[in-house]
This record gives C-alpha cells, structure tokens and sequence, in this order.
C-alpha cells in the first residue's frame, strides 16, 4: 500500500496577535488574515493569538497537541522596522516595556524558571530570508525577538516542542506596522499584502526544507 503524499500530511499553522498599546488592527493578523487556506496542497490553519504572557503560555501547547502541525509559524508586529524579521533567537525572560492585555507587566521574570535561557528557532531562517526576497519582500534576519508576549510565544513553542519530543518546526517572523498605523505614528510600515506575500513565502521554504530532512522530495 502506497504511502499518501507529503501534502496530504502537513498541517501548517501561522498565527498573529491581537491589537493591542492602543492601536486598532495589529499589522501580523492583517497579514495572516490575508493567507491562502493551503499552500502547495498543505492545509494552512490561521490563529489569532492574545497580547498576553500567561493566555500565549496556556494557549500554544494546546494549539500544537490539537493539531499537531508540521509547521508553527509565528507572527507579530515590530513597530519601527522596515522589511520582515526571521527571527533565530527566543529568550527565556519576560520584561515588559508596557503592559500586555491584561495589564500584567512582568520585569526580569523567566517564562519558565530553570528552563534553558534560549532556543533557536527550528525554520531555516536564512533560507527564509533568502525566500521571502526572491519573492519581492524585503527581510532580514534578526537576532532577538525582544522581551515582550512575541519572544514568549515563539519561546513557549520551542520549549513545549522540545520537551515532547515533537517534530514541528517552529518559527517566528516580525512584521512592520501597516501604513494606517505609521500614518500615526511616523514609523516604517509595511501594506498588508506585501506581507503576506513574504510569510507566504518563509512558509513555502519550510515546507521545501520539511521535505528535504525527512526525504520526501
């Protein structure tokens, strides 16, 4: 009995968050929003994720057992940069500039205590970056997915990924403010589609890196 294709195994799930310091919309989920519900025949499930460290902390494990994905992608808004951000890095620390949804504004508190201090995201990142380019979107690669919910969410993914033994690959991308926003603020900003055209196109490299490590070309 012949073994069904790879599309039909993978699951793909890419989040954004929520609004959240005030502003109306949060340019990651008006990306998303803006996704294909599949990509080269995988299913893409879209999530829309609280601005809150303890909801992201209860939330992604029971999104990743739920549907057990072959890809997490990760989404958020950075305000004040220009291309997309692959991010390598996630930190176990919670220090919050301002408070997230639900007013809580830890300083200096690991999100796991006597957890390791740090996980590099799973993704191929420089590949992504290259992906998300020869796409038309400007990206970089960056090394610190800050302090904020966006560092705990990616952190708290890695953690629980790894300590199931669960083979999701798990990634994050920061994504500039939109135009409507930056007409408030002054700032760099990104339109939506632009957007999701390079989050479409980090996924498509996972998905061709999925292939490559497991051997289904």
């Amino acid at each position: 009995m012949s073994r069904p294709p790879i599309e039909a195994l993978v699951k793909i799930i890419v989040s954004g968050f929520e609004p959240f310091g005030g502003d109306k919309t949060n340019s990651s989920w008006e990306a998303v929003k803006l996704l294909p519900d599949s990509l080269e025949g995988a299913e893409v499930v879209k999530v829309q994720l609280p601005v809150s460290f303890r909801k992201v902390k209860d939330l992604i494990p029971l999104i990743l057992e739920e549907h057990k994905p072959t890809l997490l992608l990760l989404t958020g808004q950075a305000s004040g940069i220009s291309s997309l951000h692959v991010e390598r890095v996630a930190i176990n620390v919670m220090d919050a500039r301002i408070a997230d949804n639900d007013n809580y504004k830890p300083e200096d508190e690991p999100i796991y205590p006597g957890a390791p201090a740090a996980y590099f995201a799973t993704i191929p990142v420089k590949r992504a970056v290259e992906s998300i380019r020869a796409a038309g979107v400007p990206a970089a690669v960056s090394n610190s997915a800050g302090t904020f919910v966006c560092n705990a969410a990616m952190y708290t993914a890695l953690h629980y990924v790894e300590s199931v033994k669960m083979g999701t690959l798990v990634g994050f991308v920061h994504v500039p403010a939109s135009p409507l926003q930056a007409l408030q603020g002054n700032i760099p900003s990104m339109a939506p589609g632009l957007a999701a055209r390079g989050i479409e196109a980090c996924i498509k490299a996972c998905i061709q890196y999925q292939r490559t490590i497991t051997g289904d070309l």
